[in-house]
């Protein structure tokens, strides 16, 4: 993957590269994009291109319904489209179940099963894109999800690593 300003983390089955670390400016980034800001998403997704090879295939984590319609966007969807363009695909929903936020690292590391895969990925070699990664269960979750339905999940892209 190339570098310039990225960090990285390994997680037990995925690499996952970041803008940077959840304080300062990044933090008040994805704060506004969880706010409903539509350009901050959009100049997220222009600084997030840079953290992978162009053409690869971008599947952004599918935020909730209800916080979807509380916010009034899907914040990381637009960040992956600008990001990723036409290479992005939808290929997650929410299978139910909670959001991770106000879980204990506990509770999150053990929650899984909350997404289910829309497409034939068999053969796809796919990147998972999210604002922000925690202890990694989600973007594990998601890629567990995508390599049961055959797809190689290379690696994730994050806004910032918390």
């Amino acid at each position: 993957m190339p570098s310039g300003g990225s960090i990285d983390r390994s997680l037990a089955s995925l690499h996952v590269r970041a803008l940077g670390t959840y304080d300062g400016a990044l933090r008040s980034a994805i704060l506004a994009v969880k706010d409903g800001r539509r350009d901050v998403a959009a100049a997220l997704g222009v600084r997030m291109a840079s953290l992978y090879a162009p053409g690869q295939r971008w599947v952004p984590v599918p935020s909730s319904r209800a916080r979807v319609r509380t916010r009034g966007i899907d914040g990381v969807r637009i960040i992956a489209r600008r990001a990723a363009g036409d290479a992005m695909c939808i290929a997650l929903r929410r299978a139910g179940g909670d959001a991770q936020r106000g879980r204990s690292r506990t509770e999150r590391i053990s929650a899984s099963g909350r997404f289910t895969c829309l497409a034939d990925a068999r053969g796809l070699d796919l990147v998972l894109c999210d604002d922000v990664c925690t202890t990694g269960s989600t973007l594990e979750d998601c890629a567990r999800e995508l390599r049961a339905a055959g797809a190689r999940v290379v690696a994730a892209v994050v806004v910032a690593l918390a």
